[in-house]
């Protein structure tokens, strides 16, 4: 049982979306982005004027002080829509940004980048990702900061730095302590403001042929010998990793409850669609059995999916993202695939429709596909489940 203002909060969000947020969603599908930005951040600085900013940050941070179940409940709503969670200010990897430097930002971080990130003014990048290095192996990276006196200097490659156009700042995993035998104390994560000399944007990188814009992209960065200050070190030296995966709990939450709103929204389609396409005069294509199923199994999907995630998210509430990081592998790969199997139907019962742009359905499929790689694909998390599972056996594998 939600309390009163949770539940106050996700009616207006919900309305929000549906009225506001769905009628731009054309835009989107023609990749207007000349239309559609200055669109979206006329709709933030409604959501502010509502007082529904980063409702996943404190209140003492300029947020909504959601708990992450909370926030979860919140997530779901905005997924409705692709648009939902940047009008609102939490997308990825923005949110994920916010909450690394609200727990381990400095002082003077917080007041130059966070702040300013809290309030929607700027955006942010993550710029882990190598195109030379296995994406499911982030202790493995080439790109290194070197120590010249107060400063550290960045050389690398890297790719897959979602949102980077237009970003003020990237937050850049570098290895600073090559020599460390561990390989998991070897890496930091740097804050580097993109106007820095040094920083070369490649490119925007086609995605199933869309090439984006702003939050909207995913870009190929070169650092070459870019200078920036030791205090822009988050954390302690080598701490990278760790604080990597801080970052991907509660982040994972944050992405299952998004796929879940979007099965929701493709269920929606689907459901719409069975209702109203007849097959023969007065009888719809809901009559059909197979159809019956692929809603039912869907139904049934979601719902599992749902409970699941909000039981992992009151797990890191009580007790941390560590306690709760076998059910964060667990939810990763099972609502993913619970996205994947509910689009897909939807494309099916839609037929010709469904693979067209006039439903929101191809946008799902083109960029919701990356939900069993991104945040550690599918078989990594298995692994992870897996090895927890056989321990109990008296087993031990490494993944």
């Amino acid at each position: 049982m939600t309390d009163p203002p949770l539940d106050q909060t996700l009616r207006s969000a919900q309305a929000f979306v549906r009225d506001a947020l769905v009628p731009l969603e054309p835009l989107l599908l023609a990749q207007d982005y000349d239309r559609l930005l200055p669109a979206l951040a006329s709709a933030r600085d409604h959501v502010k004027a509502l007082g529904l900013l980063a409702p996943h940050m404190p209140r003492g941070e300029g947020g909504l002080g959601l708990s992450l179940a909370d926030f979860g409940r919140l997530s779901e709503v905005l997924g409705w829509s692709p648009l939902g969670h940047y009008a609102f200010n939490c997308q990825a990897p923005d949110v994920g940004n916010m909450e690394l430097l609200h727990r381990h930002g400095s002082a003077a971080q917080k007041a130059r980048f966070l702040a300013p990130l809290v309030r929607g003014e700027v955006r942010s990048c993550f710029s882990m990702t190598e195109p030379e290095r296995a994406g499911s192996n982030p202790v493995h990276l080439d790109t290194t900061a070197r120590v010249d006196g107060d400063d550290y200097v960045i050389a690398g490659h890297k790719w897959f730095t979602s949102s980077a156009d237009g970003a003020a700042f990237a937050v850049v995993m570098a290895v600073t302590n090559p020599d460390v035998p561990s390989p998991h104390a070897r890496a930091s994560q740097i804050l580097v403001p993109l106007d820095t000399p040094g920083v070369r944007i490649v490119r925007t990188i086609p995605v199933m042929g869309e090439t984006g814009r702003g939050w909207f992209s995913h870009a190929e960065i070169e650092y070459v010998d870019v200078r920036v200050p030791r205090a822009n070190r988050i954390g302690a030296e080598g701490a990278g990793f760790v604080l990597a995966q801080e970052r991907l709990g509660p982040g994972r939450i944050h992405h299952c409850m998004r796929w879940i709103g979007l099965a929701e929204r493709a269920l929606d389609v689907m459901c719409r669609r069975a209702a109203s396409r007849e097959l023969a005069p007065g009888r719809p294509l809901g009559a059909q059995q197979a159809v019956q199923h692929w809603l039912a199994e869907s139904r049934a999907e979601i719902h599992a999916s749902r409970l699941m995630v909000l039981d992992a998210a009151r797990k890191i509430d009580d007790a941390g993202a560590h306690a709760a990081r076998v059910d964060v592998s667990l939810i990763k790969f099972y609502v993913a695939g619970t996205l994947q199997r509910v689009v897909d139907r939807a494309v099916q019962v839609c037929g010709a429709l469904g693979v067209t742009d006039d439903t929101i359905l191809s946008w799902i499929y083109r960029h919701e596909r990356a939900a069993r790689i991104y945040d550690g694909p599918d078989e990594v998390h298995k692994s992870v489940v897996a090895r927890h599972m056989l321990k109990a056996y008296g087993v031990d594998v490494a993944i």
